[in-house]
């Protein structure tokens, strides 16, 4: 689905967007200058955020889906994923267009994803334009390898 504004968010959703917002400042992105921030709601209501971290022995660092992932999968191994907000901003251009999670990001996800019956919704935005909210992180990925793919003589 797609929204013109943040003003067509319900309140949850806007909530959490702005939470994600908010840690875009705790990015570690000197050698990029492009803030990405992701903002997780649990099944508890509990919300845990990540942001990238590079590294400048390249690949080294990690985006701001793997972080929030791994810390809330670490914080709460039992609790269930709800929602996620990612947000990313640049330094030296205007992100006008939601961003998109990369295809490591989002096999991350969808592992968490699988844990759960629940879908996980995913909210994408820039720093202006419109917002993308999907249904489910299974629609990022419908193409997604799987642990059944490495039970052997099961």
């Amino acid at each position: 689905m797609k929204y013109e504004s943040e003003k067509e968010l319900n309140s949850d959703d806007l909530f959490l967007l702005t939470t994600a917002r908010d840690s875009l400042f705790r990015a570690y992105a000197p050698y990029s200058r492009f803030r990405v921030a992701a903002a997780i709601r649990l099944a508890n209501g509990q919300i845990v955020t990540g942001t990238n971290q590079e590294n400048v022995a390249f690949p080294s660092g990690l985006c701001a889906e793997r972080v929030a992932f791994f810390a809330a999968g670490h914080q709460f191994p039992e609790e269930k994923f709800d929602s996620v907000a990612i947000i990313a901003r640049s330094e030296d251009f205007n992100m006008d267009h939601a961003a998109a999670p990369c295809g490591a990001c989002r096999q991350v996800m969808l592992e968490y994803r699988l844990k759960q019956t629940d879908p996980v919704r995913v909210i994408l935005a820039g720093e202006s334009g419109s917002i993308l909210i999907v249904k489910d992180v299974k629609d990022l990925l419908p193409l997604y390898f799987h642990e059944d793919a490495l039970k052997k003589g099961e």
